[in-house]
């Protein structure tokens, strides 16, 4: 009985791994869309949103079985709780790579950003990318840096993040202000998903030692 619900919790596992993959490939399709206006891989990564939806459906539908019928406890608890918020964590990371996408969509044919910001917003993509990863990581047990290696992520997301809204806000801005809105709201969207990665990264570290990180 308990071999067959511990493999019930590895499938719950498996289950949160495609998630995670398919927030990491929207990130990676929708910074790529952003960086060369490309409106078909833009409208591409909007609709493949709804697959991610999915997914965090049979998670949920998953886990919420195994509470009704396994009645866990202790560790195994908080693992089954951990998968479901994690489950809607991620599905919101896919929410935002959309957005992202949704927002080249908006300005096609014009770029959504200005040339001189391109190298920052590559550079947020990769390091939202990365992030998104690095959970996978930790959703499958294979990186020993945990939550502090993630915590490092978010900072260098975090300074991209200030980078750009200097950019804008400063004297030397000529790109008008419909541009600054769009890089604004970009840039928030990039440090959103990455709060959001390590908002997943913090309840998984506490499904693992019952402590939650500070």
């Amino acid at each position: 009985m308990r071999e067959a619900f511990h493999g019930e919790l590895a499938q719950l596992g498996e289950q949160l791994d495609a998630m995670c993959g398919l927030a990491a490939e929207a990130m990676r399709r929708a910074t790529q869309a952003l960086l060369d206006t490309d409106l078909a891989l833009a409208e591409r990564v909007v609709a493949d949103d709804d697959e991610l939806d999915r997914h965090r459906g049979a998670c949920e539908d998953h886990a919420q079985k195994l509470l009704a019928l396994q009645a866990p406890v202790a560790g195994d608890l908080r693992t089954i709780l951990a998968a479901l918020y994690c489950a809607e964590i991620i599905e919101r990371m896919g929410d935002l790579a959309a957005h992202i996408a949704a927002t080249v969509r908006f300005n096609h044919p014009e770029p959504a950003i200005p040339p001189s910001l391109r190298d920052l917003f590559a550079t947020l993509g990769q390091r939202a990318g990365d992030m998104a990863i690095h959970l996978r990581g930790l959703i499958s047990g294979f990186s020993p840096d945990g939550f502090a290696e993630m915590d490092r992520l978010d900072d260098a997301v975090d300074a991209l993040h200030a980078e750009v809204m200097a950019t804008v806000t400063g004297t030397d801005w000529s790109d008008g202000v419909r541009t600054a809105t769009n890089v604004a709201l970009l840039a928030r969207f990039y440090e959103r998903f990455a709060d959001q990665a390590v908002s997943a990264a913090r309840r998984l570290d506490f499904a693992t030692t019952g402590t939650l990180p500070n």
